[in-house]
């Protein structure tokens, strides 16, 4: 009896290392599914918010993927946008729940006048007229307020650089900040 005993508990110390390393395969498993999961829910999501018809260079879209959730960010000029993009990511397979966080910028005749300027500031300058030549044009206006921010990517830090001068030159502008992230860099 003691023998046997003894046996059984040699066992269960041989086998527990093993359980651990399986249970850790599993998590890993479970950890690159979801993985896999959340980077084609997010390519899903990026594809039909870029495919909205009324969705502009005064617009900025923005989301976040956790899991099966998904959280809307940004500021739009219209609330049938804010609408629309809450309606279409709720289509994607594997979508559980939207969180839609968008902003509805106010109405003001200054600022349609801001954004106007500042659009022409920065898409008529030799060098960054190329990108207005995209369907989404990447860089994106957003004014509230009379305040401007730059929102989206370029190609390089020179082209960062130019549209924020752009913008910070366009008269009834109060501040501009530019956010604008070079292609290929980290954000902070």
């Amino acid at each position: 009896m003691r023998a046997t005993l003894m046996m059984a508990a040699a066992c269960l110390v041989t086998l527990t290392p093993i359980t651990h390393a399986q249970d850790s395969r599993r998590e890993q498993v479970r950890e690159t599914r979801e993985n896999r999961m959340d980077q084609r829910i997010a390519k899903e999501v990026r594809h039909e918010l870029v495919m909205l018809p009324y969705y502009g260079v005064f617009d900025n879209l923005a989301f976040r993927v956790e899991g099966d959730q998904v959280h809307l960010l940004g500021q739009v000029t219209r609330p049938t946008l804010k609408t629309d993009a809450e309606k279409v990511v709720r289509g994607i397979e594997g979508v559980r729940n939207v969180v839609n966080e968008i902003e509805v910028l106010p109405l003001s005749p200054n600022d349609d006048r801001v954004r106007r300027a500042a659009y022409r500031a920065i898409y008529g300058t030799t060098g960054l007229d190329r990108y207005g030549l995209q369907a989404v044009p990447p860089i994106h206006i957003i004014v509230k307020n009379g305040n401007v921010s730059l929102e989206g990517v370029v190609a390089n830090e020179m082209d960062r650089n130019l549209a924020g001068i752009k913008a910070k030159g366009v008269r009834g502008a109060f501040a501009v900040t530019n956010n604008l992230r070079v292609e290929g860099k980290e954000s902070n």
